[in-house]
C-alpha cells in the first residue's frame, strides 16, 4: 500500500509527516499555521507543506496516495469542513478543508478534529494500542491559568515553570497543580462512569509531569470511579508529537 500524508493543524503550528503502512514516519516538517491570514491561506500553507513532503517521499519512490489531517476547532468529518473555531485561528470557521486541499494537492482528503486524530494515534500503536476502546486526556494550561488565579507572578510564563516553581517548594504553584490534578481526576473519573473505556490515556505536557501531579489526579480519579471500573488502566501516551500524524494517516489505512 502506498503512503499516506499525516497532518496535524494547531494554532500555532502545522505538523506533517508521510506515513507507512506500519505507521512509521518516513519523512516530516512543520510549518507556523498562519491564524491571522484566514482559512484560504492556511490551506495554502498546508498545500505547500504537503507537496514538499510529498516530493520528498517521491524523490525515494514513494507514492503518496492520500492525506489524513486532523485540525484545530470542531470538524465534521463527513463533510471535511470546519463548523467553529475559537478565535486562536481567525477565518478557520466556516472553510472547507476537503473541498481546499483536495483541489490544491489532487489527493483525497480525510479530516478529523486534532485531539481525536491524537487519540486515534494512541489507539493503533500508542498507550492504547491493542485495547477495545480508550480515554484520552490531558490539561496542562488550566494549571497555569490556576496559578495566576491563585496570585502567582504574571512572569512565569507557562504549565512547565509552574511545575519547576513547585520542585523548588513554592507554595502557590503546589497549590495550582494540586488542585488541577485533583479537578483532572474527578473530571476523569466521571467521564470513564459514563464512557467506561478500556484504558485511560494521558497525553500533553502532563504525561510527564511526574508524581507531583499524577499521584493526586490518580486518587482523585480513583475516589471516583464506581465499584466495576475501579481497575481500569491510566496510562501515560507514548506517541509524543506524532501522536496526531500517525492517528491522522489511520484515517485513511483503517
Amino acid at each position: 500500500m502506498a503512503s499516506v500524508l499525516g497532518v496535524d493543524l494547531g494554532g500555532t503550528k502545522t505538523a506533517a509527516g508521510v506515513v507507512a503502512a506500519d505507521g512509521t514516519v518516513l519523512y516530516s516538517g512543520q510549518t507556523p499555521t498562519l491564524n491571522r491570514a484566514g482559512g484560504e491561506a492556511i490551506l495554502d500553507a498546508t498545500a505547500a507543506l504537503a507537496t514538499s513532503l510529498r516530493a520528498q517521499a517521491a524523490a525515494d519512490g514513494i507514492e503518496v496516495s492520500a492525506i489524513g489531517m486532523g485540525s484545530a476547532g470542531v470538524i465534521d468529518a463527513e463533510a471535511g469542513t470546519v463548523i467553529s473555531a475559537t478565535d486562536a485561528i481567525l477565518g478557520w470557521t466556516g472553510t472547507d478543508i476537503f473541498t481546499g486541499l483536495t483541489q490544491r494537492t489532487g489527493l483525497d482528503v480525510s479530516v478529523v478534529n486534532d485531539v481525536h486524530a491524537h487519540a486515534l494515534g494512541e489507539a493503533w500503536l500508542g498507550a492504547a494500542a491493542g485495547t477495545s476502546s480508550s480515554l484520552l486526556v490531558a490539561s496542562g494550561p488550566a494549571i497555569h491559568a490556576s496559578f495566576l488565579r491563585f496570585g502567582g507572578s504574571a512572569a512565569v510564563p507557562d504549565t512547565r515553570a509552574v511545575f519547576d516553581l513547585a520542585r523548588g517548594g513554592d507554595a502557590t504553584a503546589r497549590k495550582a497543580i494540586g488542585v488541577g490534578a485533583g479537578a483532572a481526576g474527578q473530571a476523569v473519573g466521571g467521564m470513564v462512569n459514563i464512557l467506561d473505556p478500556a484504558v485511560v490515556v494521558v497525553s500533553g505536557g502532563l504525561a510527564d509531569a511526574g508524581e507531583l501531579w499524577w499521584g493526586a489526579m490518580e486518587r482523585a480519579l480513583r475516589q471516583e470511579l464506581l465499584a466495576p471500573l475501579a481497575d481500569v488502566p491510566v496510562l501515560r501516551a507514548t506517541l509524543g508529537n506524532t501522536a496526531a500524524i500517525v492517528g491522522a494517516a489511520s484515517l485513511v489505512f483503517n
